[in-house]
């Protein structure tokens, strides 16, 4: 694992361990990545800010002190869905955690898991509440010792999920997708759903149904990803390289994305 430099509420700093794991080839059809987050010290809160990124994800985590999600400070179970993010929040854990989270392809929330999409933007699923294999699923993670077991258990059962529902997964759409991440949401949308060889209509409904947002609004979360890594590693002379870099039509129309989906000015931001 490699360390990360996170700010905490006690404002002062840890090596927070973090790691991203290339999902396995049976999967990556539907999972993206898989990110690690771990902290071994006690009684100290962690503050994790999440920002949007066009992808709903699966959690599993295990903490002392539990798991809050702000603002709606709801404190989570040890398995949950998380849908799009839109607005920024931030997961407040208090002492030693461990968390796993699959970030999946919006294209199979609906499908694997038999909810709306657009039902859980900006909010969380509790699974526990009604299916039973996630009990069970949840029982033996947490008499998991090793980091690659828990992924291994949590990759079948969605393997599973996919073996039973493949048929129904609107393929088209996981297509539109990968189209719009090679091209950091660039492509015109027209010139997207030519390629896909579906009517405008159609498209833009069956986008919605399956992910929970248009397809205008996903390219744009992907375009401010683009834009957020651009400036995190702080590649670029001066902002107007990141603003036309990215497609973005002015600066203050960058500064109004950025805003919407951070809370902050880029400026701001980067302090």
């Amino acid at each position: 694992m490699k360390a990360l430099n996170i700010i905490t509420t006690h404002t002062i700093i840890l090596k927070l361990k973090f790691q991203t794991i290339i999902p396995d080839k049976s999967i990556s059809l539907f999972v993206k990545s898989i990110w690690v987050f771990k902290n071994d010290t006690d009684n100290i809160k962690n503050s994790l800010p999440f920002f949007a990124d066009g992808f709903p994800g699966l959690i599993f985590q295990q903490s002392d002190g539990g798991l809050i999600v702000h603002p709606h400070a709801k404190t989570m179970p040890e398995i949950f869905l998380y849908g799009q993010t839109i607005r920024p929040i931030e997961l407040q854990i208090s002492g030693k955690y461990s968390i796993v989270i699959f970030q999946l392809y919006p294209f199979v929330l609906k499908k694997f898991f038999g909810i709306n999409p657009e039902s859980i933007n900006d909010n969380c699923y509790y699974l526990q509440d009604s299916e039973e294999d996630i009990l069970r699923l949840t029982h033996q993670l947490l008499l998991c010792k090793t980091l690659d077991q828990k992924v291994k258990m949590i990759s079948n059962l969605l393997l599973t999920y996919f073996e039973n529902k493949k048929q129904k997964l609107d393929l088209e759409i996981r297509q539109a997708i990968e189209i719009m991440l090679h091209t950091n949401g660039q492509e015109p949308i027209r010139t997207l759903i030519q390629k896909i060889n579906l009517n405008t209509r159609t498209f833009e409904r069956r986008f919605k149904n399956e992910t929970g947002l248009t397809p205008k609004q996903f390219a744009q979360i992907i375009q401010f990803q683009a834009s957020l890594k651009q400036l995190t590693i702080r590649d670029y002379t001066k902002l107007t390289d990141i603003v036309y870099q990215n497609g973005f039509s002015d600066q203050s129309h960058f500064i109004k994305v950025f805003k919407a989906y951070t809370g902050k000015t880029p400026k701001s931001f980067n302090k």
